[in-house]
């Protein structure tokens, strides 16, 4: 039986996008949210559904899914703490594939990572904490395009 929280008809996440087994690479971009679940949602489903919603799930059947490796492009929530002296608030720690997002674009990766998760029915409050972008990705970025030394 569903608990209170997935009534209103939210997905399950947990087993898809909760890999507390996962071992984060050099080239993933790490998020730290600061998640408040809706009363009945566990922490974990929690942050499941904000990788999932901000990386590869949707609420529907695509008919593109067969024919592409969820596990190279979803969001993996691999750690969740409680907050100290806060109440049914916890850090939801997520790993995104640097193969989701395109090459130097601050608008897709913000746009991917917070784009869509903040009005999500399984969460009462959603608040991105920190962000880590590895050097792989800051790479991709092309820079001033007359130089550094034209922008000063």
């Amino acid at each position: 039986k569903a608990s209170v929280g997935f009534k209103a008809g939210v997905k399950e996440y947990k087993l898809t996008y909760y890999t507390p087994e996962y071992e984060t690479k050099d080239t993933d971009i790490l998020a730290a949210f600061r998640v408040t679940p809706q009363p009945g949602v566990p922490p974990e489903e929690a942050g499941a559904a904000v990788a999932a919603e901000s990386s590869t799930g949707t609420w529907t059947t695509v008919w593109t899914d067969g024919l592409t490796s969820l596990d190279r492009y979803k969001g993996r929530c691999y750690h969740i703490d409680p907050v100290p002296g806060e109440e049914d608030q916890y850090i939801a720690y997520v790993a995104y594939p640097l193969d989701l997002f395109e090459e130097g674009s601050v608008t897709n990766m913000f746009t991917s990572i917070v784009g869509n998760v903040f009005g999500f029915k399984a969460l009462r409050a959603l608040r991105l904490e920190d962000l880590r972008i590895p050097t792989a990705y800051i790479k991709t970025f092309q820079g001033p395009p007359h130089g550094i030394q034209v922008e000063r």
